[in-house]
């Protein structure tokens, strides 16, 4: 046998080669993401554009990772009376081209926000905004309509542009890069639709430099071929792994598994209309009173419902219980507020004394489209209620048509499930969107579909959305909240819980929202 030996010089130099060439991989982060980009206008509300945009852009106000407000392009907040904010912007922070941020360029991002048509837009976050002033380089005044409180929860919704950039520009110039110019850690640098965005670490940024030199966001949208990637070392992270796949992850050598819980609700909307259409009695005719209408019927339905075995069976465990509209940890939670009790035999005891000892018939309408899961959830709970004699129809569809029929001034069904989840991360903006009085003029009750009308509720929701002091809103918020589960305005099932896979060696915080963020992505210590 011939040894052969690697002069001392020469072994350095590979080694030193080796951990170059390692380094220079460290620097970019390679993400596989189950939803593809469509733009990089940051004031169109699509939530896998806004995952990638909070790398580009900045709001005035921050978010932590239970979306609390926090300083961001603005040091400090207060209000001077109670229609009036004075926003104090940090100093000295640059736009990815080199422009200084100032005032005028805050201002002129709410106003766009403001007027910005689309499909979905932030418009909602900045609706109750009457003026927007700058009184100097560095300080933004905001007038508002009555008090505000949550003004600055909501402006963290708001991406901060360059006015000089994006004034006049078309949707091309932004997916191009010429008008997209933040000030946040990243720079846009290229978008392949259908393909992939890739960001560059921006030199300019104010804070710490990011982790990554260069981030890539590659779109795949299979859950097996995401995953694969993933285990073959394609990617170093890919996001949304499917409950099914998640012992695929934790049985690799390569990966592992991070798990987070979010604030988006699974609900379940009932009907208080006078006549409800899906509603039949025993022998499927129509009835002329909507059963709904009766506590002890929306009890039973409650009951009904096992939302432990949803969250662990149907969900395969990547569903948390929910008893009330905002997990634990979150704007306007109630520690006391548990997910309602599951038991049959009260459910059936209900429905007896109510006056439907055998039941009735009734459809729920579900989506299929929305998350991993959502039809098989759907359908287990059709044999949870039919289990107590409410005989029940599961009709699932896709989104498109879904929300068409759902919503609007005479929505079509009985009942449906769907999911919350508030971009600023506020009790108040679930309590407004799904039980306050429906008011197309007012802006709210936007997905009331039920018509529900409590007038005792309505007065605490507009209470709080009056108070600026933050223990008495959260107070107020907490009351409105178990007024509205008490009375089952609409039904909590779960909380989704966001689930990646990593390379080993990596770290993550997860958010609320369940966006990917780089810049949370580290290598573990």
């Amino acid at each position: 046998m011939i040894h052969t030996r690697r002069p001392a010089r020469l072994s350095a130099a590979l080694a030193l080669l080796a951990c170059l060439g390692s380094a220079a991989q460290a620097q970019d982060l390679r993400i596989a993401m189950k939803a593809a980009v469509d733009g990089a206008d940051p004031h169109q509300l699509f939530t896998p554009n806004r995952n990638v945009q909070l790398h580009v852009y900045e709001a005035l106000v921050a978010q932590d990772t239970k979306l609390r407000p926090q300083p961001g392009l603005a040091e400090s907040w207060h209000a001077t009376s109670p229609t009036t904010w004075e926003f104090r912007l940090r100093e000295g922070v640059l736009f990815q081209d080199g422009t200084p941020l100032t005032a005028e360029d805050a201002a002129f991002s709410i106003r766009r926000a403001q007027t910005a048509e689309g499909v979905r837009t932030f418009r909602a976050y900045v609706k109750d905004i009457t003026a927007v002033e700058v009184v100097d380089a560095r300080t933004l005044r905001i007038r508002t309509n009555g008090p505000q409180p949550e003004l600055p929860a909501n402006l963290a919704t708001i991406a901060i542009v360059s006015a000089k950039a994006v004034e006049g520009a078309s949707a091309e110039e932004f997916n191009g890069g010429r008008a997209a110019i933040g000030t946040g850690p990243y720079r846009w640098v290229r978008w392949t639709p259908g393909q992939d965005v890739v960001l560059e670490r921006n030199p300019r940024f104010r804070g710490e430099a990011p982790p990554w030199a260069r981030v890539t966001f590659r779109f795949v949208p299979n859950d097996s071929a995401r995953t694969a990637a993933l285990l073959a070392g394609d990617v170093d992270m890919a996001d949304a792994i499917p409950a099914g796949l998640h012992q695929r992850v934790r049985e690799s050598d390569n990966a592992h598994l991070q798990t987070g819980t979010s604030l988006f609700m699974l609900y379940m909307t009932v009907d208080r209309r006078p006549t409800s259409p899906f509603v039949r009695d025993k022998e499927g005719r129509p009835m002329t009173v909507n059963p709904f209408n009766d506590a002890r019927v929306r009890q039973a339905f409650t009951h009904a419902i096992n939302r432990q075995a949803l969250a662990e069976r149907a969900m395969e465990g990547a569903a948390e219980p929910a008893g009330q509209f905002m997990p634990e940890g979150f704007d306007g939670h109630d520690p006391g507020l548990k997910p309602a009790a599951y038991d049959p035999a009260l459910a059936r005891r209900l429905l007896r004394e109510a006056g439907y000892p055998e039941g009735f018939n009734y459809t729920i309408h579900c989506l299929n489209d929305r998350f991993t899961g959502d039809v098989r959830t759907c359908q287990a709970v059709g044999q949870m209620l039919t289990a107590v004699g409410i005989r029940t129809q599961v009709e699932a569809m896709p989104s498109a048509l879904f929300f068409k029929r759902a919503t609007g001034p005479e929505p079509e069904f009985s009942s449906y499930m769907a999911i919350f989840g508030s971009a600023a991360g506020l009790a108040s903006n679930a309590l407004n969107v799904l039980v306050q009085r429906w008011d197309p003029k007012a802006g709210t009750g936007r997905s009331n579909s039920g018509r529900y009308e409590n007038p005792a509720l309505n007065t605490l929701i507009e209470k709080a959305a009056a108070t600026l002091d933050d223990d008495t809103r959260q107070s107020l918020l907490r009351q409105a909240t178990r007024t509205a589960v008490e009375d089952q305005a609409v039904l909590p099932i779960f909380f989704l819980k966001g689930a990646w896979g990593l390379r080993n060696g990596l770290t993550m915080q997860t958010r609320g929202d369940m966006y990917t963020m780089a810049t949370a992505i580290t290598p573990a210590q």
